[in-house]
């Protein structure tokens, strides 16, 4: 079974070239033969038709703006910056950035420094900050389905192929996750402080 990850209409690979990239949209295509067609893809049923484009696997926005900030971070260096700076680089709300700082700082990712020049800066090294790591903390809840849960009714859980199916899926996605690390998200450092505009090297 082959898996693609869909980031932006872009197919990824789960192949070491993969070369990953921040976005909250994520789609899992299991490539199985099945029946019918949808713009160039198979279908399990004919009323699959009507379907425009597959179904996402939706990472939160807390978790997307947790890896934002941090990549932030990681680009500034030893620089401080500040939660408005962060805010208004990527154009998000302060109260969000505030919560994910907060949040950040608890869990040992970022620290904040006290005083009129204060700020915040990454508590870790880049490389020590694993992306899959970071992705099971900020997102409450994993389960694709509901018989992920405990409060599981569905009669075929007993007998399902289809949730050892999406537990195949998701294990893979997070193991490519963690196979990277924030020192890789920023390595085109000069590039991505170009984008956010605001950076100053530290």
């Amino acid at each position: 079974m082959a898996i693609l990850f869909i980031a932006h209409g872009q197919a990824r690979s789960t192949s070491p070239l993969f070369q990953w990239s921040l976005a909250t949209r994520l789609t899992i295509i299991l490539n199985e033969p099945l029946k019918g067609s949808v713009a160039g893809r198979e279908t399990l049923h004919p009323a699959a038709a009507h379907c425009e484009e597959p179904v996402p696997i939706k990472l939160t926005r807390y978790s997307d703006y947790s890896l934002r900030v941090l990549m932030y971070l990681g680009v500034r260096g030893e620089g401080l910056a500040t939660i408005s700076e962060i805010a208004e680089a990527y154009g998000i709300s302060r109260n969000h950035v505030m919560k994910v700082v907060f949040d950040l700082g608890r869990i040992g990712y970022i620290e904040t420094v006290r005083g009129k020049r204060g700020g915040i800066r990454l508590r870790r090294a880049p490389e020590e900050i694993n992306v899959g790591e970071l992705v099971r903390r900020t997102e409450t809840s994993l389960e694709l389905v509901e018989c992920f849960g405990s409060d599981n009714t569905c009669c075929l859980a007993p007998v399902c192929v289809l949730r050892g199916a999406l537990d195949e899926a998701l294990r893979a996605f997070l193991e490519v996750l963690d196979r990277y690390t924030l020192a890789d998200l920023i390595a085109p450092r000069h590039q991505l402080a170009d984008q956010l505009r605001t950076v100053t090297f530290g």
